[in-house]
């Protein structure tokens, strides 16, 4: 046996293959669940309340940071930085609201909220390049999740009220779609056959 028979066989012998579970649909319902409930509020129909804000830090925010290491396991460039930017997203926005209330800094201005919610949507909109590349389903998650984070940055920046509502509906809508893409990659695991398609690119 030759050495570099030798070395090959080394290195299969000590090639894992990974049989660890795809943590998409984690990160996708940690995000959607989260963001239609914050919506529900942007829409007018709740107060934001600690129902929120616990959704914030454990589901939108905790759940989504551990999907975005074990896509780093995986070797996931693009869910290990979708996954664990958005969780930090959720964590920094319940932050924001609370940091005030226990006397640790002032409250963001209007402005400063435009400007926060403004690189949050230009940061989808690249992501949402990556998606043309996966399927219909994601895309749609990150296109309107784009738009969401625009007309919120607009309704802060220019004050009008019926801009932050419509941008609620529009947040209800995205949720849901992130939802159905996390259960259709479940279900389709589970049944082994396409139960709910996400429609990939062909």
């Amino acid at each position: 046996m030759s050495v570099q028979d030798v070395r090959k066989h080394t290195i299969d012998s000590l090639s894992l293959k990974d049989t660890s579970a795809n943590p998409a649909p984690l990160g996708l319902l940690g995000f959607g669940m989260t963001t239609v409930l914050l919506n529900i509020h942007n829409a007018g129909y709740i107060e934001l309340s600690t129902m929120i804000l616990g959704m914030g830090i454990f589901y939108g925010g905790l759940a989504q940071i551990i999907a975005g290491i074990m896509e780093w396991k995986k070797n996931n460039t693009f869910g290990t930085t979708a996954f664990t930017s958005y969780g930090l997203f959720w964590l920094s926005l319940v932050a924001l609201i609370i940091l005030p209330m226990m006397g640790l800094g002032t409250a963001a201005s209007k402005s400063a909220m435009a400007a926060y919610l403004f690189m949050w949507g230009l940061l989808t909109l690249v992501l949402f390049i990556g998606t043309l590349r996966l399927n219909r389903a994601l895309q749609f998650v990150f296109l309107s999740l784009t738009v969401l984070f625009f007309l919120l940055a607009l309704g802060d920046f220019t004050g009008n009220s019926s801009i932050t509502t419509l941008a609620g509906y529009e947040g209800i809508i995205c949720g849901f779609s992130a939802i159905y893409t996390g259960l259709a990659q479940v279900l389709n695991e589970v049944y082994g056959k396409i139960v709910a398609p996400l429609f990939p690119v062909k």
